[in-house]
């Protein structure tokens, strides 16, 4: 049986034949074999022994000593430190640290590292599974997503480290990224320019051995505790081009380098600081990802945080559908339960035939990611990101007027998780950057393997 596809319109068609690599990948079938859509055995069996873990080890301590205030209705407040300007409160972020030791002891913190850092070799589809799974479960110890936080972690720095740092910088890095001793925030959005960050006015002369880096970077994530910033500069070429951005490790005690205010947020507390350099120096070394090569590492960094920012999205989405649909059960207004009303059935139909989409998109996608490359379906990665950080919001939204009274109540936990993930339709791309990122496949602007700024060799 030889498996063809067609490519054309109706009045004129081209069959391709598919080579048997391609059939045995897509498993493609006919006369009642399937696709498989089920997810791995193995995930399957890990994601049990998460549960497990999250019941034995974190649980306890998620209900020890007054920790539930970080999580139900006093978890803003609990979070905030209002005295020291709105920043994240110590014990808080402690609290948080305490949780991924007990994950990285029992294995499961490094699940997406490679082997030799004591990772499990995770995948891009295992992560958007576990992603989602855990948000699934709503707020907690095991996943609190307001910064990123996860008992499987989410660390970028890391992966990017593995990715573009020299062989000194490994050397210097991955072991303290790894046991999350430190980090590095993130430099690349500018009072003036955002989505457009190849007009950047940050810019890095080089003189001797050092590099000099004036200008400014705002929303600038976990500057509040980082040692050292990435920060991104022009150091050569026009604006507007992808190439001649430089990233630096910059460390944030440098002369010249000042945090000017932390930025409040519709969720808080803050983490994100407007920043500015005046002759800041760094070395020559500082350079990450190699020189005028700084927007290939952004980019990567967002296809990779991306999907998995769309499986959180989709699991906190179903979170809210499920919770909505138990109380709907159980809430008897008027004599009968509020599920019988076709008013209330109708919007989470919807929502829920919109998750089991996205979900197949998803998965899909993730596992085209690993099987040829970050950048092979940036398009796809675009439409999971943008569609899954709406839905989530539409779901919390929906959710609240469900629930009422006790569901705009911070009682519940729909307002948190609207707030939060009304950011990710801003951050890391904007809805309209994405679409825009989207047409720029279909309609030939764009190269699907090189993203502006990217290079394949």
């Amino acid at each position: 049986m030889n498996y063809v596809l067609r490519k054309g319109n109706l009045d004129k068609q081209v069959e391709l034949p598919l080579s048997e690599e391609v059939q045995r990948k897509y498993k493609l079938s006919i006369r009642g074999e399937a696709m498989n859509f089920d997810i791995p055995t193995k995930m399957q069996t890990y994601l049990k022994e998460l549960d497990q873990f999250i019941e034995q080890e974190i649980k306890p301590l998620e209900n020890s000593d007054d920790n539930i205030r970080f999580f139900d209705h006093r978890r803003e407040d609990a979070r905030t430190d209002w005295e020291r300007g709105g920043l994240p409160n110590e014990e808080w972020e402690q609290l948080l640290q305490k949780a991924k030791r007990l994950a990285d002891t029992a294995g499961h913190y490094r699940y997406p590292f490679p082997k030799e850092y004591g990772g499990k070799e995770g995948t891009n589809l295992g992560m958007a599974i576990i992603r989602e799974h855990l948000a699934v479960k709503g707020l907690g110890l095991h996943n609190d997503l307001q910064n990123e936080h996860s008992i499987v972690g989410n660390n970028v720095g890391l992966l990017l480290m593995i990715n573009y740092g020299t062989d000194s910088q490994k050397a210097e890095w991955v072991d303290d990224l790894a046991e999350g001793r430190r980090g590095f925030a993130f430099g690349i959005t500018e009072p003036e320019h955002g989505s457009d960050a190849t007009h950047m006015e940050t810019h890095a002369e080089r003189d001797g051995d050092e590099w000099v880096i004036n200008g400014a970077k705002t929303w600038n994530t976990g500057i509040h505790k980082a040692k050292y910033d990435l920060i991104f500069a022009r150091t050569s070429g026009k604006q507007g081009d992808g190439e001649g951005i430089t990233a630096f490790l910059t460390p944030t005690d440098s002369k010249g380098f000042k945090v000017e205010e932390m930025l409040w947020t519709f969720n808080m507390p803050t983490d994100h600081g407007r920043i500015s350099m005046h002759d800041v120096r760094v070395s020559h070394e500082a350079i990450f990802g190699g020189e005028g090569r700084g927007l290939q590492v952004v980019q990567h960094f967002f296809n990779e945080n991306r999907i998995r920012q769309a499986a959180s999205s989709l699991g906190a989405a179903q979170f809210c559908i499920n919770e909505s649909i138990e109380y709907a059960k159980s809430r008897a207004p008027f004599g009968k339960p509020l599920s019988t009303n076709q008013g209330i059935q109708f919007p989470l139909v919807e929502l829920q035939t919109q998750c089991e989409m996205l979900r197949a998109l998803i998965h899909k996608t993730a596992w085209q990611m690993d099987e040829y490359g970050a950048f092979s379906v940036s398009d796809k990665v675009s439409m999971c990101n943008y569609w899954a950080n709406r839905l989530c919001c539409d779901s919390a939204d929906q959710a609240m007027q469900v629930h009422g009274g006790l569901g705009y109540s911070r009682h519940k936990p729909f307002e948190h998780i609207y707030r939060h993930h009304r950011r990710y339709r801003i951050t890391e791309g904007s809805e309209e950057i994405q679409k825009r990122r989207v047409a720029g496949y279909m309609f030939g602007f764009m190269n699907q393997r090189a993203p502006k700024g990217v290079r394949e060799d």
